[in-house]
This record gives C-alpha cells, structure tokens and sequence, in this order.
C-alpha cells in the first residue's frame, strides 16, 4: 500500500499504521502523532493547499 504525507510534519505516513486519521473537506488526512493530528485539527487550512 502507499504511503501518505503527513500534512502538518511532510512525513510519510502508512496509512494502515497512523497514529491518527483525519477527514477534511472530504479527503483522508494521516498523521504520524497525536501531535501533529492535534496541530491540523486546529487550523486545517493552513496545512492544506
């Protein structure tokens, strides 16, 4: 499977092994941390483009 990018950090991410997951406009988002989840979580479209 193919790997995703963290929008918040830019790293790769397998999505069957994220820390978390994140829906946004209708688009899956993968995190490798709680961390960076909580980071898009409050302003999503400043990871976004």
């Amino acid at each position: 499977m193919a790997t995703a990018k963290d929008p918040v950090c830019g790293m790769e991410v397998d999505p069957r092994k994220a820390a978390g997951r994140m829906e946004y406009q209708g688009k899956p988002y993968y995190f490798c941390s709680q961390e960076c989840l909580k980071q898009f979580k409050g302003g999503p479209k400043k990871y976004v483009k």
